[in-house]
């Protein structure tokens, strides 16, 4: 970045589109340190992976109803990541290694708890940013717990200023609207592919190219990939193959809405392109969301950021500087439990 000017650097940005490794503990962690390592052989600065790709998506939720999940789900729990634990910190010591921001979705085991989760390693290793999706979609609820708005930020890194959102989330306006106001420049999209068909890849597509336009900022994208093989494991019937196909659209776009490189749609790969950040200030000149185009005296987002712990002590020390927290607090209860 130029001294008192805006962000003139281009980065050489990935995003991994490969199937996980259903079969054994610890596989996809070997295929993602191998697209790390593939990836820095090619220069590349910044790199994102699919939804929950470690150790992989749930795509039996997707097929199974929930009385036939219960084994699946525990295998699930057993292969889930701690953080930190023994991944993050292989994952900390690529990023480190290879001097590279890494984006990484994790099944998170949390206590008693999975969380749809988004990993953002800064070059130097250090975690520097952990969020869990605040809304898990339809199936998904009976795998996930839910987040809370603390994650809803970006964070600087070596390669600018980064925000993660996982697939619907992009169908929501203010969680999208949060990020673009907290500047992000490149934004970590990640969708789990290989479901639902050509209508997904078409969905997302239009989720993507419209927020970085809107944001105007780059939007790096991952959508997983199943195997035929896969596909044949999760259902063995064959009945929902087509479920469990099509859905892909690992992509790159620009601040202007446009695919950088051709987007990946099938298949397994690194699609790399490199970004120019002078582009972000050419949009934001002409069209600044939360900017010059943004009138918010009459428009604005409300956004509670503070993290939601199933406990909370008052102590006495701290009772007196808390009360207004508390009277917040009590209000929101009241809330809810009107609501139930």
């Amino acid at each position: 970045m130029e001294e008192n000017g805006y962000d003139k650097r281009v980065i050489r940005a990935a995003a991994v589109q490969i199937a996980p490794v259903l079969d054994h503990a610890g596989g996809t962690l070997e295929r993602v340190l191998n697209a790390i390592a593939e990836g820095a052989g090619k220069g590349v600065q910044f790199m994102v992976f699919p939804e929950t790709f470690l150790p992989y998506y749930p795509y039996f939720s997707f097929i199974d109803p929930p009385y036939r999940m219960g084994a699946k789900h525990l295998a699930l729990y057993d292969q889930a990541v701690t953080v930190p634990g023994p991944v993050t910190q292989a994952l900390s010591a690529a990023a480190r290694r290879h001097a590279m921001v890494l984006v990484m979705g994790v099944n998170e085991r949390d206590g008693g708890s999975l969380y749809n989760t988004q990993l953002i390693f800064d070059a130097d290793g250090t975690l520097a940013h952990k969020r869990r999706k605040i809304t898990p979609t339809y199936h998904e609820r009976m795998v996930w717990g839910q987040g809370d708005g603390s994650g809803l930020r970006a964070v600087d890194t070596s390669v600018g200023r980064v925000g993660a959102l996982a697939c619907w989330e992009h169908y929501n306006p203010l969680a999208r609207y949060a990020l673009m106001a907290d500047g992000e420049q490149i934004h970590a999209s990640q969708f789990p592919g290989s479901l639902v068909g050509p209508i997904f890849h078409d969905q997302i597509e239009a989720a993507i190219r419209h927020h970085a336009a809107e944001s105007a900022c780059f939007v790096v994208n991952a959508t997983g990939w199943l195997t035929e093989e896969q596909r044949t494991a999760i259902d063995p019937t064959g009945a929902h193959h087509k479920a469990l196909s099509g859905g892909c659209c690992t992509a790159i776009i620009s601040p202007e809405g446009q695919h950088v490189v051709p987007p990946m749609t099938q298949g397994e790969g690194l699609l790399i392109a490199d970004c120019d950040l002078a582009l972000v200030m050419k949009r934001k000149r002409m069209m600044d969301s939360v900017g010059h185009y943004a009138r918010p005296e009459l428009l604005r987002l409300h956004l509670d950021n503070r993290p939601a712990p199933a406990l909370h002590l008052a102590t006495t020390e701290n009772q007196d500087d808390t009360d207004e927290n508390s009277n917040d607090d009590r209000a929101v209860a009241v809330l809810r439990h009107s609501a139930v």
